[in-house]
């Protein structure tokens, strides 16, 4: 895998952390800021020079006007005013709509301490005064005059009895300021809590099985045990059908997974999207339970010509617990209860504890060319991709003796080694550079001449052994799939695989000018947590007129 220099690593920019913060924290922080430049100005308005006399500042005015260097920053000074539209009057010693505005600030800050103090009668009061000289500035702005002294003079003394008032019922600036960092903080702690919380229930409703998915199997298998005509599509298949499952000249896919309905947009799509459908061979894999269902779906519709392939993992009896490493561990009583019973290291996040991430169909992409052994290269999809152009070109790319094409991750620093690996561990320190560029599992060209040559799946045994006390790294197959390549992966155009449709926002520019969309994340769009904006491009490859499909989905 060629190493790109780290070029970035920099922090978020303010404006940035500005606005990720929460609405009412920048609201609090804005105020404090606005009561700081008040007092500021209280000072500077309120504390003359002690030394210097009326008529000795007055004779000395003329003589200092020529020298004083504030007058070099006059155009400066115009420039701020100009862009601010400021006018005289607010320029101005006296000014009524200054006084006003600032006595606005305060008060709004003082509103907000006296609700958390629950004094809702000095609330209204104090509210009604902000309200009313509000009021005055809008009728002057209105009239394109000033704000004159007849009726701003009484709102002013009123507004200062009560902010008096503030002062006596100890809203004092110090006690005001702790109040406010407090409430700060309390409301951050309720954001991250909230957050923790919303993180745990998608991670939930991810893991559920949708009504819909679950009614589709069952009626599949139903269909698939009542009607042999569908039984025999499966097992009375040509001699060309056959011999096409191991054709090189052809273009090989392989999917694992438990998803009827996932798996068929992903064939559907692919085959849409084809120039040459009839020479498209899907493999696919899944478990026992959805077995029979896979194939009746797939002996009821008929996608363009594409031959497909379906297995299920429990007939690869070679793998054993003698032989994978993940299915050994699985024998512990304390994996089994750390990723099972959830009674597990409370500290560890609960996505680390989804017992999937050790599920066999979720790690027997290391055993493509096991269970492959004809085939020289084929194309890995996840079954939450959606095919948007044709994929032949997959197959004609230069790896330039690498193993695996994969598109790069690290546009962001959050995609690199560091992020997946634990790098305090002597072993991963010694052996992989923290800052190499990731990768994606998802649509990756696989050269299994390459990969027998190297023996990739001796080197991701080698890694698995070594991290039965999850020391290297947590959960997933991206971790030890980083490392089983390292040094194997040739970087492929961006626009092959484009990431992150279930989980944040791409551009739709990217989005269209994609070949394979995919919904890593847990906002898949087969669930009612997935992101709206992003449906569509997969809903167009589900056959909703389909009988079943609008059974169990259209109710």
């Amino acid at each position: 895998m060629r190493r790109r220099p780290f070029l970035d690593q920099r922090r978020p920019s303010f404006k940035r952390r500005w606005q990720q913060r929460p609405w009412w924290v920048r609201l609090l922080l804005s105020l404090l800021l606005a009561l700081a430049c008040v007092l500021l100005l209280a000072v500077l308005l309120g504390s003359p020079d002690p030394d210097t006399s009326p008529s000795t500042s007055a004779a000395s005015s003329g003589s200092e006007a020529t020298s004083s260097p504030l007058l070099s920053q006059r155009t400066y000074l115009e420039g701020i005013t100009d862009a601010l539209n400021m006018t005289d009057e607010m320029l101005s010693a006296g000014s009524f709509s200054r006084q006003l505005m600032d006595q606005i600030y305060l008060a709004k800050m003082y509103v907000v301490v006296a609700k958390e103090a629950n004094n809702l009668q000095f609330v209204v009061e104090l509210s009604a005064q902000v309200r009313r000289a509000q009021s005055i500035l809008a009728h002057a702005a209105a009239h394109g005059g000033t704000v004159m002294e007849q009726e701003a003079e009484k709102a002013i003394r009123d507004m200062s009895v009560l902010l008096f008032q503030a002062q006596q019922l100890r809203y004092d600036i110090s006690i005001t300021i702790m109040k406010l960092k407090g409430q700060i903080q309390s409301l951050e702690d309720k954001s991250k809590a909230e957050a923790e919380k919303s993180t745990k229930y998608g991670q939930i409703a991810a893991e559920e099985l949708p009504k819909g998915l679950y009614c589709l199997g069952v009626r599949l298998t139903m269909e698939w045990f009542k009607n042999p005509d569908l039984q025999r599509k499966f097992s009375d298949r040509s001699p060309a059908a056959q011999s096409n499952l191991r054709d090189n000249g052809l273009y090989h896919f392989c999917v694992f997974s438990d998803n009827i309905l996932a798996v068929s947009v992903v064939v559907n799509s692919t085959a849409i999207n084809s120039r040459h459908p009839d020479k498209v061979v899907f493999h696919l894999v899944t478990d026992d339970l959805n077995y029979a269902p896979m194939k009746a779906w797939f002996a009821m519709n008929n996608y363009r010509g594409v031959t497909v392939e379906i297995q299920k993992v429990e007939d690869f009896t070679w793998l054993n617990a003698s032989y994978v490493p993940v299915l050994k561990q699985l024998q512990n009583a304390a994996t089994q209860k750390f990723y099972f019973s959830g009674s597990g290291n409370r500290g560890t996040p609960i996505k680390f504890r989804n017992p999937k991430y050790l599920s066999m169909l979720n790690h027997l992409r290391f055993y493509i060319p096991e269970i492959y052994p004809e085939l020289q290269k084929v194309v890995f999809l996840d079954d939450d991709i959606v095919v948007q152009k044709d994929l032949s070109e997959l197959f004609t790319i230069n790896l330039n003796g690498n193993v695996m094409g994969a598109v790069e991750t690290c546009m962001e620093t959050f995609h690199r080694f560091h992020k997946y690996l634990n790098h305090s561990h002597p072993l991963i320190r010694a052996h992989f550079d923290p800052d190499a560029c990731g990768w994606a599992f998802g649509m990756n060209v696989l050269d299994l001449v390459e990969w027998r040559n190297k023996n990739v799946t001796g080197i991701y045994h080698y890694w698995q052994e070594r991290n039965a006390d999850h020391t290297l790294w947590k959960l997933g197959s991206l971790p030890p799939g980083l490392l089983a390549f390292y040094g194997l992966v040739e970087a492929l155009d961006p626009k092959w695989h484009v990431l992150g449709l279930g989980y944040t926002t791409v551009d739709l520019a990217t989005i269209k000018e994609g070949a394979v969309l995919h919904y890593n994340g847990n906002m898949k769009p087969w669930l009612k947590i997935g992101m709206e904006k992003y449906k569509s491009f997969w809903d167009n490859y589900v056959d909703y007129s389909h009988p079943l499909i609008q059974q169990c989905f259209m109710r």
